[in-house]
């Protein structure tokens, strides 16, 4: 259902010699914390996203701050701030096949697409009429799918930059993720469920009962093998997705699951966190925790680069996000 897969690109690492190679590497601090911002919760990054070739970072906050940062200068002075929302930041998603296109969503309900080599980035708008919350790049770049804080998905032509359709879902809807190939969505629920949607129909195919509690996390591995589901119940659920059967749950998170993210070549797999003060690196094959660290605090938000085992994530003291590699 879910072929095909992602191309790795890159050699993989064992999981006997993975924490040797990951507990040397440097962790590195992107903060833009002003005197004015220093105390400000709302400033705390609310999503992160690689670039397709990991050359770009960009990060939402709740105070309207949509920012992007090059991973090879930590300084803010290099980065650019990306202005025109009026509400918090929801998410930011990269075009699958454009290094320097980006997209964001607002609360206040407004879609942007940007393209963050130019002098004037923003490259257009589209109003969706409620509050924004989700948003995800089919994989050939052509569409997005947006969902909102009242349970509705939108699909929105990149082109025309005008919604294609929209379909209001019978449950609280967290979080979308498209199949590799594109025509399925999955579709997380406040009931604990997955729904399979058919695209661009959103029509439903199947449910995955995963988790007793709501579901706020879901990712695809690289190679389309597993599904991986995070929710409140502070689980990750691994589900093969050949025959969508739970091959097993990672318990290391403190609280609710707010992200989740496989390593490139899909080896590896941590979940993200508001509670809590560590980050715990699971074998995706096994289960088995292959090193742990320090975060100080929580860590909502955790993205494996897309080429290599280097990984972002959040964090509190201070505000930004943090690069281990």
């Amino acid at each position: 259902m879910v072929a095909p897969s992602r191309p790795v690109l890159a050699r993989s690492l064992p999981k006997s010699t993975f924490p040797y190679h990951f507990q040397r590497l440097k962790t590195t601090l992107y903060c833009d914390v002003t005197t004015r911002s220093a105390h400000n919760t709302s400033h705390a990054i609310r999503t992160l996203a690689w670039s397709p070739l990991g050359n770009f970072v960009a990060t939402g906050a709740g105070d309207r701050t949509l920012r992007v940062w090059n991973p090879e200068k930590p300084s803010v002075r290099y980065s650019t701030e990306l202005r025109g929302h009026t509400g918090a930041v929801e998410k930011v998603a990269w075009h699958p096949l454009k290094e320097a296109e980006l997209a964001s969503i607002g609360s206040e309900g407004v879609v942007r697409l940007w393209d963050v080599r130019s002098k004037d980035p923003m490259v257009g708008e589209v109003k969706i009429g409620s509050d924004g919350l989700t948003l995800v790049w089919s994989p050939d770049g052509e569409e997005l799918l947006v969902g909102t804080k009242d349970d509705e998905l939108h699909r929105i032509s990149r082109s025309t930059l005008s919604i294609l359709s929209s379909q209001k879902q019978h449950s609280q809807t967290n979080q979308n993720i498209f199949s590799w190939s594109g025509n399925e969505v999955f579709v997380t629920t406040g009931e604990g469920q997955v729904k399979i949607l058919d695209y661009p129909s959103l029509d439903p195919l199947h449910t995955i009962n995963a988790h007793t509690s709501s579901i706020f996390s879901i990712e695809l591995s690289p190679p389309g093998t597993y599904l991986a589901i995070g929710g409140s119940d502070a689980l990750i659920s691994l589900w093969d997705t050949t025959d969508m059967i739970c091959k097993r749950t990672l318990p290391s998170c403190v609280g609710p699951v707010k992200s989740v993210s496989f390593s490139f070549d899909g080896s590896y797999i941590v979940g993200g966190s508001d509670e809590g003060n560590t980050i715990d690196i699971a074998h995706t094959e096994t289960g088995e925790y292959v090193h742990s660290f320090d975060t100080q605090g929580g860590n909502q938000c955790v993205a494996w680069h897309p080429r290599s085992y280097v990984l972002a994530y959040s964090c509190e003291s201070p505000l930004g996000f943090r690069v281990v590699g």
